[in-house]
């Protein structure tokens, strides 16, 4: 029987999470700049982004909070065979708990029954880890940090929905996903990233929609019809009017991503996963070789 890898990567979690909460990514970072320049000169929407943007040079600048909302941590975990995943566990905690007690992380772990803050973003399934093994000889992570006011306008739709004139299609799709949109009306921190799941069942829906918040905003959907889907979702919902924070404006939502998941033949959900403006993703990749961590890289 081989032995188990042993490794530590506790202070290289410690850095993706500090990277994830305070440095967002610079496809975001473009994307705002891009919805500010759109926007007429002085108004509360140009400003609104202004300010976004302001905030995210200041929160780079001193390793600070993007946002005092510092979210769930989600974490997905690739890792090759032989590596603990136990151990790996172990070593998420105590690298959430150190970028807590730095002030990376605001205390947000709380016990539903007593109300009680943990004090160390520690708890049941607090914070979330994914594991998936695969042949690589490297271990691959992402973290997303998923804040509570876009959670809370994220939606699940059942079709056929009759009030919406939903199908069970890709056009029903379309509108249950701009339906979300108007609704939200700049809560959950507009301008939005949209992930969206397509099937599953009620609980892998919000699995898959989340994962498409890890997608890169310029990436191109591998499927040819999801693809032109997110680019007419766009679209269409930058021309509600919402705006950034709903002030009006031209800059409602800064990408759109689909995944699909196989259903029953009962169901067809339509999952759309929120993210506001604050996209908070980071990747770390360690390099094995022999059983030890030759090189840590992070994106």
């Amino acid at each position: 029987m081989n032995e188990p890898i042993q490794l530590d990567l506790t202070s290289e979690l410690l850095e993706l999470v500090r990277k994830a909460a305070t440095e967002l990514p610079e496809d975001m970072v473009v994307a705002l700049e891009k919805g500010r320049a759109q926007e007429e000169p002085g108004s509360a929407a140009e400003q609104a982004l202004a300010t976004i943007l302001k905030n995210v040079r200041m929160a780079r600048e001193n390793s600070t909070p993007i946002c005092q909302d510092t979210g769930t941590p989600i974490f997905e975990v690739h890792y090759p065979f032989g590596v603990s995943t136990r151990m790996l566990k172990e070593q998420i905690q105590e690298a959430v708990a150190q970028a807590t007690a730095r002030a990376y992380l605001r205390p947000n772990a709380v016990d539903s029954l007593t109300g009680k803050n943990s004090g160390n973003n520690l708890g049941v399934d607090f914070p979330t880890i994914h594991f998936h093994e695969w042949e690589e000889d490297r271990i691959f992570i992402t973290l997303q940090l998923k804040g509570g006011g876009s959670e809370n306008v994220s939606v699940q739709y059942k079709l056929p929905d009759a009030a919406l004139g939903a199908g069970r299609d890709l056009e029903g799709v379309r509108r249950a996903v701009l339906d979300a949109v108007l609704k939200a009306q700049g809560k959950g921190c507009a301008p939005g990233v949209l992930g969206v799941a397509i099937g599953g069942d009620r609980g892998t829906g919000y699995i898959v929609a989340k994962k498409q918040l890890l997608r890169k905003l310029d990436d191109v959907n591998p499927l040819p019809e999801l693809a032109a889907l997110e680019d007419r979702i766009y679209r269409d919902a930058n021309e509600l009017g919402i705006g950034p924070m709903g002030f009006g404006g031209k800059t409602t939502v800064l990408g759109v991503k689909i995944g699909v998941a196989h259903r029953l033949p009962a169901c067809y959900f339509v999952t759309v996963a929120y993210m506001c403006w604050a996209n908070r993703r980071a990747e770390l990749t360690a390099l094995l070789q022999n059983g030890r961590v030759t090189e840590v890289s992070y994106a």
